[in-house]
């Protein structure tokens, strides 16, 4: 090699190791995301076969009473796990009465459905396997079918080591919506990941509406937009068919009250409240923007604002860029 050729070859060298050395070292001060760790219960640890049934079981619509309906017919991959419609659609025709929630990140609630009222998805399993509008199976009926599939009778002595039963049933869908997790939208990669140019100049400027024009994030905190508290956002008034978490106990404390839904993946997930009202993002804000409705047990948080024409439609770009699924 000549004197002239092993210079240019040092050279191009010492760029390429300074070039690993400043990528590395600028990693390491990368602000990344952190959800919390995922709380397992005791009798539902992570188990990969565990996943693999569940998810089967998810996708099955031999779980309903007419064998029309699963759980991914409320809860579609390609619509972040939600249906597209205002109510859901059940067996035999029947139709539900409130929207249907995403399910992305359900590892993490603390309180399960609208009402925020089920303590864990394990028995949350429970709940529209046996509703009458939506897949109306009767839990012995529906156990006996599913203990005579050879696959799932011999999963669940493989895996449980018991017949396939209400145990098994609850503790492998909720272990498969546990790995439901959505946390690298672009907005993630431009707030945690410090990369600047993965949201656009406008969708920035629309989280700086989000977060410091607007009291929305005192509903729908960092990182998971959303408190997973029970509020009353102003929407239900006091004639209306449901009135949220009052038909649990029916204290009057609790008229109008909801779960605080994620806006992750909200761009998705339309028609929005708990009763599909509002078909679009634009029709939310107005909403909020007017105050709700000033109903009773109507939460202080929701106030009058206003946007201008570029501030509603930089928000809107922000709640877009929400979206990983």
């Amino acid at each position: 090699m000549s004197g002239n050729l092993k210079k240019y070859y040092l050279f191009f060298t010492f760029l390429l190791v300074s070039f690993l050395f400043f990528k590395c070292k600028s990693s390491k001060n990368t602000l990344t995301l952190t959800f919390d760790k995922i709380n397992y219960p005791i009798d539902n640890q992570f188990n990969e076969q565990k996943i693999e049934l569940g998810e089967k079981l998810f996708f099955d619509k031999r779980l309903s009473l007419d064998e029309t309906v699963s759980c991914a017919t409320c809860h579609k991959p390609g619509l972040a796990f939600t249906d597209g419609l205002a109510v859901s659609d059940g067996v035999l025709g029947r139709k539900t009465t409130r929207n249907s929630s995403s399910i992305l990140n359900a590892a993490f609630l603390p309180k399960v459905m609208f009402d925020g009222e089920v303590a864990t998805l394990e028995m949350q399993a429970i709940v529209p396997i046996q509703e009458h509008t939506e897949m109306a199976m009767k839990m012995k009926d529906l156990i006996e079918k599913l203990r005579k599939i050879p696959e799932y009778q011999d999963a669940a002595k493989k895996i449980f080591n018991r017949d396939f039963d209400p145990f098994v049933l609850t503790r492998s869908i909720a272990a498969y919506e546990r790995t439901l997790i959505s946390d690298n939208s672009n907005f993630d990669k431009y707030y945690y990941q410090k990369r600047k140019f993965a949201l656009s100049k406008n969708a920035r400027a629309g989280f700086k509406v989000f977060s410091e024009k607007l009291y929305c994030t005192k509903c729908h905190s960092l990182p998971y937009f959303t408190t997973f508290k029970i509020e009353n956002n102003g929407y239900t008034e006091l004639n209306s068919e449901d009135l949220g978490r009052f038909r649990i106990h029916s204290d009057s404390n609790d008229i109008g009250k909801f779960k605080v839904p994620s806006l992750r993946n909200v761009s998705a997930t339309a028609p929005y409240m708990h009763d599909g009202r509002f078909e679009t993002l634009s029709e939310v804000i107005d909403f909020y923007a007017n105050g709700g409705r000033n109903v009773y047990n109507q939460s202080e948080i929701i106030k009058k604002f206003t946007l201008t024409k570029k501030e509603k439609s930089q928000l809107i770009e922000f709640l877009e860029n929400l979206e990983d699924f």
